[in-house]
């Protein structure tokens, strides 16, 4: 009988280590249907799990419900698991480099409990090549045992879209690997409990982990030739959202749009993939400028805002500016990595009083991680900058921001939800 057969008979349990956006619906899914054990470091959110709470404000729950998961902080519980499934951050640093500490730290607390016969799967957003050079070394020094002969390991990239109740994890096709034939066969059954359209069995661990890192890199450099064209097309005078408009009519044209990227995705993972590029020897170039344009897109919303405050022959100084949205997109709780947060950080670099507001996002989070907080709702603001599409201001329309607004004020709407709407405000958009 191998590992897969005692997973569905609950002989054998499997661990997901990392309860966040990706890790806890993995976890409840599984649990669904088999024996589970949810593991995290921070033993304030295993306590709120623990009542039914997901602290990422993802789940509801209903979502815990009649699952077979005991959710634990305490490294003693991991020793009943057999099956372990990582899904930790991946994040960088300040200089956008790789920072795998999470990740070695995740994979030390998993070899100080693994046993003979056990397996190791992967979900982070990695490097190809890191599983292996950079996480099975720490398996094998702190459980003492050797990869392949005693524990096999795999790596299957995590599909989850934050904020997406469609594109679920029991509803993404998933991408499955394993170090030989027997785990990539064992790792596949496994994901199939839960996942209904079933895997797809990559032939390798590395390839298994491009195939991810590119998803997201793919997004990337097509939103970044979007915010540039919105640049060239700003100075031309034309509205870039009437540009794509009329270019989709194409059958084969590309769906993209511009707008700020951030969170832990694709304002991320190309890094990673630049980072091994440069370690073999190759400068990723398009990479490389797609990450520039994404991440000055911020600055140059603020800016921008900014000139047409004192087109409209305010005093800059003396002016005060509204920011609609915090987190890193729309109807998410998330702020990691928000490009809001530069924008922010501009204004208040010309003097601008800046206040934000978001039905989302936590004050106390935002103060800990960029120095502000949320502010309640005010007017006689100079400018209005909707940010973030949440659906609370879907149905905001030009009397709404009449009301805010001071004579001759501006709103920017960054992914022009206003766009045919506004007829007799200064108006401007991406």
């Amino acid at each position: 009988m191998n590992l897969y057969d005692k997973i569905v008979k609950k002989d054998a349990t499997i661990a997901v280590i990392g309860l966040g956006y990706v890790g806890l619906p993995i976890a409840l899914a599984f649990a669904k249907k088999v024996k589970v054990i949810g593991f995290d470091i921070n033993e304030k959110r295993v306590n709120m799990m623990k009542k039914g709470i997901d602290p990422s404000q993802e789940l509801t729950a209903s979502d815990f419900k009649k699952a077979d998961i005991t959710f634990t902080h305490k490294l003693e519980d991991l020793k009943k698991a057999n099956f372990f499934i990582i899904a930790v951050p991946t994040p960088i640093d300040e200089h956008n480099l790789p920072d795998l500490k999470p990740l070695i730290g995740a994979s030390t607390t998993v070899g100080k409990v693994l046993k003979k016969g056990d397996y190791v799967v992967y979900e982070s957003t990695v490097y190809p090549g890191c599983t292996e050079e950079d996480c099975i070394p720490v398996l094998e020094q702190m459980s003492g045992l050797k990869f392949v002969k005693d524990f096999k390991v795999g790596y299957s990239p995590e599909r989850i879209n934050p904020g997406d109740k469609e594109h679920t994890i029991t509803k993404i096709l998933k991408i499955v690997s394993g170090c030989d034939k027997e785990s990539l066969e064992v790792i596949a059954k496994t994901y199939e409990i839960i996942v209904e359209p079933g895997t797809h069995r990559a032939p390798s661990i590395k390839v298994a982990e491009a195939a991810k890192i590119i998803e997201n890199t793919q997004r990337d450099v097509n939103i970044a030739l979007m915010n540039e064209l919105s640049i060239i097309f700003s100075r031309i005078g034309i509205n870039t959202y009437d540009v794509l408009e009329a270019a989709g009519t194409k059958w084969n044209f590309l769906k993209f749009f511009p707008g700020l990227v951030g969170g832990h995705c694709i304002g991320v993972d190309p890094y990673y993939l630049t980072y091994k590029a440069e370690e073999m020897g190759y400068h990723a170039r398009v990479i490389n400028s797609g990450r520039y344009v994404n991440d000055s897109m911020g600055f140059y919303v603020a800016k921008t805002c900014v000139k047409k405050i004192i087109a409209a022959g305010k005093n800059i100084s003396k002016s005060k500016v509204l920011v609609m949205g915090a987190t890193f997109k729309e109807d998410v709780s998330d702020i990691r990595n928000s490009k809001v947060a530069d924008i922010v950080k501009e204004l208040k670099s010309f003097g601008v009083k800046v206040e934000i507001v978001d039905p989302h996002a936590d004050s106390d989070e935002l103060k800990h991680e960029y120095g502000f907080g949320l502010n309640k709702l005010g007017k006689g603001y100079d400018g209005v900058i909707v940010a973030v599409n949440h659906k609370e201001y879907k149905t905001l329309d030009e009397k709404d921001f009449n009301k805010l607004l001071s004579k001759k004020g501006v709103l920017v709407d960054v992914k022009g939800l206003y766009r045919g709407k506004v007829k007799n405000l200064n108006y401007w958009s991406l």
